[in-house]
């Protein structure tokens, strides 16, 4: 998938709950909160960042995570599809 495919599928989703897969075989699951040229900014699902009690998402930050969520280059995307609501 190309970058200029990707931000315009990133800009279409912004706000909902998407399942990114990178070129590297990592699958990322979250609701998108930025899109920029460059990147997209995921907010990872509760399952996913390590604190059962959305510890994320109270706006604490910490390692690997800013106010936007997990950014993940453009050019790194293999694919995109919305989450279904209840994805595994």
């Amino acid at each position: 998938m190309n970058p200029a495919e990707c931000y315009n599928l990133c800009c279409k989703y912004h706000g909902k709950r998407v399942k990114i897969t990178d070129t590297s075989g990592n699958v990322h699951v979250g609701e998108i909160t930025k899109v920029d040229r460059r990147q997209v900014w995921i907010l990872p699902d509760r399952q996913n960042r390590g604190y059962g009690l959305g510890f994320w998402g109270w706006g604490f930050g910490g390692p690997g995570f800013g106010g936007f969520g997990v950014g993940i280059a453009l050019g790194a995307i293999a694919g995109i599809a919305l989450a279904p609501l209840l994805f595994f």
